[in-house]
């Protein structure tokens, strides 16, 4: 029998982590064996930004939401447990984007927040 050698699927496997490299630094794009590297280390900081990505949008939905809630006389914990208290069930995002675009519709919210405590 014929012996079975590897070339294909560690070219193969090599090309595509050097793709994946590109655009990289130095011997970073270049080199096997530090695109290796520095390939697992970029997935590895992409898979903790997907994480950081959302808790960085709650920050500022939130912060968007207690700038218009000062406005309007109170603070973000007391307009989110009145708005609890009023049953109006609205997501941060989507009160963040009314705080922004519709001030009109953002004080009409606080007045029901203050009614339902």
């Amino acid at each position: 029998m014929a012996r079975i050698k590897g070339a294909m699927a560690t070219r193969k496997r090599r090309k595509k982590t050097l793709k994946l490299a590109k655009g990289y630094f130095g011997a970073k794009h270049r080199l096997f064996k530090t695109a290796k590297e520095a390939v697992m280390k970029s997935g590895n900081y992409a898979y903790i930004g997907r994480k950081q990505k959302k808790r960085d949008f709650r920050r500022l939905w939130i912060t968007r939401i207690s700038s218009g809630a000062k406005m309007n006389g109170m603070n973000y914990s007391t307009l989110m447990n009145g708005l609890k208290k009023a049953n109006v069930e609205i997501n941060r995002k989507m009160l963040s984007e009314i705080a922004i675009s519709d001030p009109a519709a953002f004080t009409s919210l606080c007045e029901q927040a203050k009614a339902a405590l």
